[in-house]
């Protein structure tokens, strides 16, 4: 039996309704699993929406919570999103406090990463970086030096590279 630990990422469409995130949601939490991350978006289709879970578990446990979410009759299809063949990217807003001495570095900085300055005031930048966990992780260590006010992200989100045949 294996019980190595992984994490895996998942694409899940669902109806666009009332409550149904939190049907999802509240399977994982009564089977035990702790959600890394959770996003829900529009897609193309006005009936649907898709919800991208991260989450980590053994092989074993993550076939049973993949098995049990496919069964919820608000779930359309269900994606596992292998990272060889997927593509992942995340949302990072930062608030830095820092004075007219600081900008260029931070500018510098933010530049080097291909982030924005989306808004700039007298005592402090607001800046936004796409891009996969790993460069806004090391965006992150690299700003850790100056005075971080605020932090919001907005965890992973992604798409296979792959048309599914039975789209």
């Amino acid at each position: 039996m294996d019980k190595q630990i992984k994490k895996e990422v998942i694409s899940i469409l669902v109806d666009n309704q009332a409550n149904v995130l939190t049907r999802v949601s509240s399977l994982f939490g009564r089977r035990g699993f702790n959600i890394d991350s959770l996003t829900v978006s529009a897609t193309n289709d006005p009936k649907l929406s898709r919800i991208t879970v991260v989450f980590t578990g053994t092989e074993q446990g993550l076939h049973q919570i993949i098995t049990q979410t496919s069964k919820l009759e608000v779930v359309k299809k269900i994606f596992t999103l292998n990272a060889g063949n997927s593509i992942y990217r995340e949302l990072l807003l930062l608030k830095v406090k820092t004075d007219k001495s600081e900008r260029s570095a931070i500018k510098e900085i933010v530049e080097i990463y291909r982030g924005k300055i989306v808004d700039l005031s007298k005592n402090s930048m607001i800046i936004e970086l796409t891009g996969a966990s790993e460069k806004l992780d090391g965006f992150m260590d690299m700003m850790s030096c100056y005075d971080i006010v605020e932090v919001c992200r907005t965890g992973i989100t992604g798409i296979g590279r792959d048309i599914p045949e039975d789209l």
